[in-house]
């Protein structure tokens, strides 16, 4: 029998205030043997082996990964901070099995993008994280939301 899907709690205060942030959880990891490049590898064969690549223009795949993720927010839709607290506690296993379907399709259609624009995602991701770790030092930022703009030195803002 199918679970039934539990209704997020409704907020004990009645305020919009989110919910504080968890602390990540410790014991998850990603399989260390599926790596973007398998992933692209795959997809490429997927789609050679259906003739679809006619269809996978750069645009056609982004307009479909937008759509993905359309799906993707919809699961976390009207639930609530306390709803979609770390680890998502309150979901059932079916929920987080379609959650899982959805979060793959997105990062399968990234992955696309990226092989059919040339741009090595993996080596770009990690320049992004160094870029971020330089906008964001964590002796001014640690504990704000503020844009990286609040953090820059009237010299590196003289710069730009």
């Amino acid at each position: 029998t199918p679970e039934k899907r539990k209704r997020p709690r409704p907020e004990t205060n009645g305020s919009a205030k989110p919910a504080p942030c968890d602390p990540p959880l410790p014991s998850f990891t990603f399989d260390p043997s599926v790596t973007l490049e398998s992933l692209r590898l795959d997809q490429s064969g997927f789609a050679k082996a259906r003739d679809w690549d006619q269809f996978h223009s750069p645009r056609n795949v982004l307009l479909a990964m937008v759509g993905e993720v359309g799906e993707l927010s919809e699961l976390f839709q009207w639930r609530g901070d306390a709803g979609c607290a770390v680890g998502l506690p309150d979901w059932t296993p079916h929920d987080k099995t379609h959650l899982g379907e959805e979060m793959a399709d997105v990062l399968l259609y990234l992955v696309r993008l990226a092989d059919k624009c040339g741009v090595d995602l993996p080596s770009a991701a990690k320049r992004k994280l160094e870029k971020n770790a330089a906008k964001y030092p964590p002796g001014r930022c640690r504990g704000s939301a503020a844009k990286y703009t609040a953090y820059q030195t009237s010299e590196a803002r003289a710069e730009m």
